[in-house]
């Protein structure tokens, strides 16, 4: 057989006569998608994803993968137009594609943590490989097993059955589990020294996170920090009630271990220039989280006796337990105002709070308002403070009742004055906790763009900041928010820094497509079908005579069995091929919207009847090469083309299941599926 001579995108290349261009482009060194395609099977043209341009004649796109050389062809495989039709094309599959590739909680996790993957390894007994698991994105588990928010919990689809996984508490299981066994926490050894040196300013959630994925790189990182203890706002604005000093201190110190270095009561702009660690290191970032507080702007609130949320939390922390008396009103909704609230009561007050808006709006979490209602906090709601004056001892609060108006930019329905509603408060202390601001008069010299809420500009995928070199992320950046979301900031930094100083260009982390099945709400009932009702086991908490009464961690941990069953309830959402799916990977590299095209969609339905082949018709993008294998291969025919038109179904005809039909489980149809609509299951 004669070698034909073509031109791929301009290039000579011979390849044996009868080849296809899409053989003529993997020789000439291209990776042209396709996802129809197959060893072994015939060409099917299907997806149309492997579409190149033919020069000369009608120059039309065609499949490379039926479409065979002549000699002289001329054949464009990369350019503008072609990409756009691939593009096309696969927006077209994932617009039908009813499939998650991350459980929504992952999705939904600030820090992107493997939440199945570690609740896998806890429900086989090995809680110090979840905790691994989740040091993969996150290097404080016990921390954030302690204090997150937990808005993965939101998403979780065991909602729609009973209640969430206990996601957060199962964290800190872990990462108690690891420290009992051991005695310390273990963390993998750094990469060999690469000679690149980074400083970092601040010792928080952010800046110690950005800190160990650097030291895991093999880089030189020095940190500086103004107090005397790492954890920023993680040490200096939680009650150790809720995150004991223990928690915190071995894992920052496990952090050091590895080799990052901390400079301990270095003041940035008093002690050390600014503009000197941007002349002696490669990079630098910035992570002074937001430690001001927000004025409640109302007359008197310098007064003694008047606190802002963090600095009476921050006194608290460091020892100096300032005295509140025996009643103390705190302002606020937050968590820094519960907080404040309940770390009064512990100091023997008679706490109410007082917030402008009604329950329903209060921004801190139910679970932490709750447990502040049930040790004795009164929460007074539509109530705004006007005025605070001192007379004698006592603090005069005059406050004026608020209604609700129309919803401003949060969403929320704005708090209106209700006229002659004023009435007046007596109290030995005022604790105001409105909210935090970033106080970036320290860096200020490095001239980075700072924008007129006081918060450093940078970019939210790389954190680059104005000037190349400088990277900014935590509370800094996005203003104060959750430890969880700093975490994950600091690690995307981290690898944005990583590029820099290596010499490529700083994007951060890859940023990979995510199909969703939906919100949470409009998921199909399908989906939960033969699932048993579990309770979801409830976090254990020490006396409530006892725990008003001290700064003890007020939750006790999970028993290791109850943990197990817990891991257990989990749902296993997301796709088991999500690492090696076709469609996915191609979805990614062409940047595809799947939300591009409305209209009707498939919904989604499994076959799981058989033990060794699991099928999820949802996923299914209609290449038809599962029913090509089976009967092209093993000759059985299993498989087949059902209904017509956009309602084409590639499943065993006649309604039955694979259990009723001649499969004999060779997995043929999986080998080639492009997606995960057939999969091997793997035998437990």
């Amino acid at each position: 057989m004669s070698d034909v001579l073509v031109k791929i995108n301009g290039a000579d290349v011979s390849v044996p006569e009868g080849s296809t261009i899409l053989e003529a482009a993997v020789k000439a060194g291209y990776d042209i998608p396709t996802l129809c395609n197959a060893e072994g099977l015939k060409p099917f043209t299907s997806c149309f994803v492997c579409a190149v341009k033919v020069e000369g004649g009608r120059g039309n796109l065609v499949p490379s993968c039926a479409t065979k050389v002549r000699p002289g062809m001329s054949v464009t495989v990369e350019s503008e137009e072609v990409d756009s039709a691939r593009k096309m094309c696969i927006t077209l599959l994932v617009s039908d594609h009813c499939g998650d590739c991350l459980p929504p909680c992952q999705s939904e996790c600030p820090a992107s943590i493997d939440i199945k993957g570690f609740l896998e390894a806890i429900a086989d007994r090995k809680p110090e490989k979840a905790a691994e698991i989740i040091r993969d994105k996150a290097p404080i588990p016990g921390t954030l097993g302690r204090i997150c928010p937990r808005p993965c919990e939101d998403q979780c689809r065991r909602t729609r059955v009973e209640k969430p996984i206990a996601i957060c508490n199962m964290k800190r299981f872990a990462s108690d589990m690891e420290i009992e066994k051991y005695g310390e926490i273990r963390l993998p050894s750094p990469a060999p020294a690469t000679g690149k040196k980074v400083a970092i300013i601040g010792a928080g959630p952010a800046g110690m996170t950005a800190a160990y994925y650097l030291r895991q790189a093999g880089h030189n990182v020095t940190v500086f920090e103004k107090n005397s203890k790492s954890g920023g706002m993680l040490r200096y604005g939680i009650p150790f009630y809720r995150l004991p000093d223990k928690t915190l201190a071995l894992e920052m110190g496990a952090i050091e271990k590895t080799g990052v270095k901390v400079k301990y009561g270095v003041e940035i702009g008093k002690d050390i220039d600014v503009k000197s660690l941007e002349k002696d290191y490669d990079a630098l970032m910035i992570a002074i989280g937001a430690q001001g507080a927000s004025s409640m702007r109302i007359e008197g609130e310098d007064t003694e006796g008047v606190y802002a949320g963090i600095e009476y939390l921050g006194k608290v922390a460091r020892g100096e337990n300032p005295p509140v008396g025996s009643k103390v009103l705190v302002v606020g909704g937050g968590n820094t105002a519960i907080d404040a609230s309940r770390t009064s009561l512990r100091a023997g007050a008679d706490v109410t709070i007082l917030y402008r808006r009604t329950r329903a709006e209060m921004p801190a979490s139910d679970f932490e308002i709750e447990e502040a209602e049930e040790e004795g906090v009164k929460i007074d709601y539509l109530v705004a403070p006007v005025s605070i004056t001192r007379n004698g001892k006592i603090l005069k609060v005059k406050c004026i009742r608020m209604a609700q108006g129309e919803p401003d930019a949060s969403g929320r329905r704005r708090p209106v004055p209700v006229e002659g509603s004023e009435f007046e408060i007596e109290a030995d202390t005022v604790i105001g906790a409105i909210g935090q601001r970033v106080l970036p008069d320290c860096i200020k010299p490095l001239g980075i763009e700072i924008d007129r809420s006081g918060n450093i500009v940078a970019n939210p995928d790389s954190f680059v900041t104005s000037r190349p070199g400088i990277f900014a992320a935590g509370d800094c950046q996005t203003g104060a928010d959750m430890a969880v979301r700093a975490v994950g900031n600091g690690r995307k930094a981290a690898a944005a820094i990583n590029q820099y100083i290596s010499g490529e260009q700083a994007i951060g982390e890859k940023k990979l497509f995510n199909s969703k099945m939906g919100p949470l709400e409009n998921v199909p009932e399908s989906l939960f079908e033969g699932v048993e009702k579990a309770d979801r086991i409830q976090m254990p908490l020490i006396e409530h005579s006892v725990r008003v009464g001290t700064f003890d961690e007020i939750e006790k941990g999970f028993d290791y069995e109850k943990a197990v069953e817990e891991a257990k309830r989990c749902l296993k959402c997301g796709c088991d091929k999500i690492d090696d799916c076709k469609l996915r990977a191609y979805a990614t590299r062409y940047d595809v919207d799947q939300n591009l095209f409305g209209g009707d969609m498939r919904t989604y339905s499994s076959d799981t009847s058989r033990s060794d082949i699991k099928m999820e018709q949802g996923k299914c993008i209609s290449c038809g090469s599962c029913v090509r294998a089976c009967a092209e291969i093993k000759g059985l025919n299993v498989l087949s083309f059902v209904n017509r038109g956009f309602a084409t179904r590639m499943t065993v005809p006649f309604g039955k299941s694979l259990v009723d039909s001649t499969c004999d489980g060779c997995g043929e149809c999986a080998k080639v599926c492009p997606t995960a609509a057939i999969m091997k299951k793997e035998i437990q």
